[in-house]
């Protein structure tokens, strides 16, 4: 048996260690933290930047346009929740039009604008591009309804899933509605949203009761069997 002068100094030897171990996994963590943090900040960068391609092409299929106003349009029309930039919007239009997918050409006003128009190739891969996002729109509704079914044991035909929400509906209109109208549109929306979980959130409460119900009477099962019989 260790005297009580071997334990302090093995206690002595052991809490640096600990301290330093403990240390090294903190700044391992916060490294790894930080890691993420940084990867998603990328994909969410990469993601804007090709939505906001489909955009500035779908504007173009409509009118042509110079940077400013595409800039401006697209302010206007998500309400100011995206803000393309100068630093970010003419290095996509530059790359659109090294890609034959715009064309711009510089106009006569003595304030020099490139005036950009969509070429037929442009037309033909923003065509591509609406179709494949409403593809995948269309699997994440079925991940969604396969989700309330095996996980919320929800019945999907009972209940008004939430849908994967289009960002180009905005663009993709005739007419920009005004923000009163956008402001109600989206009030309406937050609403139904509301009602929805509300109701998601008191059929699950119903599930948990019934569950910790059912759980509770078979704990009471197993322990009157487990009791002894009384003489």
């Amino acid at each position: 048996m260790s005297s009580p002068s071997q334990q302090y100094i093995s206690m002595q030897y052991i809490a640096p260690k600990y301290k330093y171990y403990r240390y090294v996994y903190g700044e391992w963590k916060n490294m790894h933290l930080e890691h993420e943090e940084k990867t998603v900040a990328k994909w969410l960068k990469e993601a804007q930047k090709g939505y906001m391609r489909i955009a500035f092409l779908i504007l173009l299929s409509k009118k042509a346009c110079h940077g400013y106003e595409m800039m401006k349009e697209v302010r206007d029309r998500t309400e100011g929740f995206w803000r393309p930039t100068a630093g970010g919007a003419y290095p996509l239009l530059q790359s659109l039009e090294n890609a034959g997918y715009i064309k711009g050409e510089w106009g006569p006003q003595k304030r020099k604008r490139k005036i950009y128009k969509i070429t037929e190739a442009g037309k033909l891969i923003l065509d591509r591009a609406l179709l494949k996002h409403s593809q995948i729109a269309e699997s994440m509704n079925t991940l969604f309804k396969e989700y309330a079914r095996t996980v919320l044991d929800l019945d999907p035909k009972a209940v008004t899933m939430p849908r994967m929400p289009n960002p180009f509906s905005v663009f993709l209109e005739e007419e920009s509605k005004s923000s009163l109208e956008a402001l109600e549109l989206k009030r309406n929306r937050i609403q139904h949203m509301i009602k929805m979980l509300q109701n998601e959130l008191q059929t699950s409460d119903n599930r948990l009761a019934t569950l910790k119900k059912q759980k509770q009477k078979q704990e009471y099962t197993s322990d009157s069997v487990g009791e002894p019989e009384k003489k």
